[in-house]
């Protein structure tokens, strides 16, 4: 996962095919939109709105057996 503040996380699920790799990728994408908005409607003091805040995306990197 990379961040839009520069932060990189590294996941370590690995996945048959690049397909479900894709799919899961955009899962996480979707989870972390979700936190920040759940975050900003619980405490929007000191969580920005979606819109203003971090955005998160995915890159698939191959895997040698």
């Amino acid at each position: 996962m990379t961040y839009s503040d520069g932060d990189r996380e590294e996941l370590d699920e690995i996945f048959e095919t690049e397909s479900e790799a894709e799919e899961y990728g955009l899962e996480q994408v979707s989870n972390f939109d979700t936190g920040g908005e759940v975050l900003h409607l619980s405490n929007p003091g000191d969580y920005p709105a979606p819109d203003e805040g971090v955005k998160a995306d995915y890159e698939v990197f191959e895997v040698e057996d």
